[in-house]
């Protein structure tokens, strides 16, 4: 893990260390003079030669003969009129991809805060910079030669990062430190392999958070769904050979509580779609990741766990379980009935995270609260709508939908909200029973938020997040490596903070 310090703008340089410099595109010739002043140096016909513009994206890598530091990197951020916290994010996961390329051991970061305010600034670098580093090796595999070892190595050089800052900023460095950790654990409850990640894992999992953290904690096990009624999230669970676990973590301020929020994952630890079975290009492979909602709730619940905001309540749901097939599974066309006794006739077996969050999402509003956010990754149709790097937000709630808009554009998490035409429910509506659990092919994403909201109580503000695109990037983007994001843990913390009393 890489490890984050705060320094002074005057701080001596280790010699080897690789010093990395933001600079304007519109101030270029007096930030180079004022690097000169700084090392001694003169770099303005270096920076001439190799054509650096210093245009946002743009990096210049110098290796000095002697002197410290003895590796500069030059960041380019465009105009000063248009540097923002993402491209601050940005410039900093360069400059530690950059270091780790140049094998260097200790990064110095020096980016100009340039109106950003320090806390939010300082918060924005070191996640970035510890967020691109991050590096899962659980599963590689054990030495070939018979030993006992493993052959498991991170490759990683990069291990020391300063982050030049003004003034008293230890708060925000704990606060991005205690963020990171709750993306961490979602990134490696994502990428762990179904075989690992099971409802009784998660529970473990959960379990754990409460003694770390202080959190209360309630497993309701299957017979104690079976007595709340919550035929739709066990009709899912039916075919699994393990049982469901409903997880319920709590945190309470030890201030008055002015604000009860409620947090909503979907938690399919695998999901082959029943007997409506994924076939073809639905990557059945992959649907290890069918549980990223849960992963972003017990994320955000191990970074709140950690922060502690003052006036808050705040309730952290998940109902696990896997969706397999068996002779005692869900068959297309059955009917089953939610603990609110909504009855739900199935015509598509693959549509099961819906069927788990109606119950869930019941459950939460019996806990009277000011809001309830879910996330899952749900449909297919969010992706092709939205790709990879923005998740898909449904409210009837204009206020909420605001404020969960604000906390991502905060956290650097892109976030798009969608339509929800009550319209379009005429869709969903079944012969037989009170609705269908999917509707025609189109505009499939708005019409599974609208069956959830059916199962939302009247007066509750409530908003579902879809982040089937964001969970999981291929390439990876920003300070997202390949693989499993931990999407939604930022953006949940920041919407939670900004109910905190100050």
């Amino acid at each position: 893990m890489v490890e984050l310090h705060l320094i002074a703008a005057d701080a001596p340089l280790p010699e080897e260390a690789a010093l990395a410099v933001g600079l304007f595109s519109d101030k270029l010739d007096a930030g180079v003079t004022e690097l000169n002043t700084r090392l001694g140096l003169s770099l303005a016909n270096l920076v001439s030669q190799r054509k650096f513009k210093a245009n946002a994206g743009e990096a210049l890598v110098f290796q000095l003969l002697s002197g410290a530091p003895q590796t500069v990197l030059l960041l380019g951020l465009g105009e000063r009129s248009g540097h923002t916290l993402q491209g601050l994010q940005k410039a900093a996961v360069r400059a530690a991809r950059a270091a780790q390329d140049q094998s260097v051991k200790t990064l110095v970061l020096d980016l100009p805060l340039a109106g950003l305010g320090p806390t939010a600034a300082l918060q924005t670098q070191a996640m970035a910079v510890r967020l691109a580093m991050f590096k899962d090796l659980r599963f590689k595999g054990k030495a070939r030669n018979g030993d006992k070892g493993s052959d498991r190595k991170d490759t990683t050089t990069l291990n020391d990062v300063r982050i030049v800052c003004p003034g008293a900023q230890a708060v925000a460095l704990a606060r991005a430190e205690a963020i990171c950790s709750g993306v961490e654990l979602a990134r490696e409850l994502v990428a762990a392999p179904p075989n690992v990640v099971t409802p009784l894992s998660l529970a473990t999992t959960a379990q754990q958070l409460a003694e770390d953290h202080g959190l209360g904690l309630k497993i309701l096990e299957r017979a104690d769904c079976e007595r709340l009624g919550m035929g739709s999230y066990l009709g899912v669970a039916q075919a699994s050979g393990f049982p469901p676990k409903f997880l319920h973590l709590t945190y309470r301020s030890q201030e008055p509580v002015k604000r009860c929020l409620v947090l909503v994952g979907k938690g399919l630890t695998f999901d082959s779609g029943g007997y409506n079975l994924k076939v073809g290009a639905s990557q059945i492979e992959m649907m290890k990741y069918d549980m990223g909602g849960c992963g972003a709730v017990l994320g955000a619940a191990r970074a709140i766990g950690q922060l502690k905001p003052k006036g808050v309540e705040v309730h952290f749901i998940s109902a696990t379980c896997e969706n397999m097939v068996s002779g005692d599974g869900l068959r297309p066309g059955d009917i089953i009935t939610a603990s609110n006794g909504i009855t739900i006739e199935v015509n598509n077996t693959d549509a099961e995270g819906r069927l788990t969050l109606a119950d869930a999402l019941i459950y939460a509003c019996n806990l009277k609260p000011d809001a309830v956010v879910d996330l899952a990754t749900l449909t297919g149709a969010c992706l092709i709508s939205l790709g990879d790097e923005l998740a898909g937000l449904w409210s009837p709630d204009d206020e909420l939908a605001a404020d969960l808009l604000e906390a991502a554009q905060r956290s650097g998490e892109g976030l798009w909200r969608m339509p929800l035409p009550a319209s379009y429910l005429e869709r969903m509506k079944s012969p037989f029973a009170d609705l269908k659990n999917t509707g025609p092919r189109f505009a499939g994403a708005i019409t599974a938020a609208l069956f959830l909201k059916e199962f939302v109580s009247q007066g509750v503000a409530w908003a579902h997040m879809d982040i089937a695109g964001t969970v999981w990037s291929d390439k990876g983007h920003g300070d997202n490596p390949a693989g499993a994001t931990g999407y939604g843990v930022r953006t949940l913390v920041e919407w939670v903070s900004a109910h905190a009393a100050d």
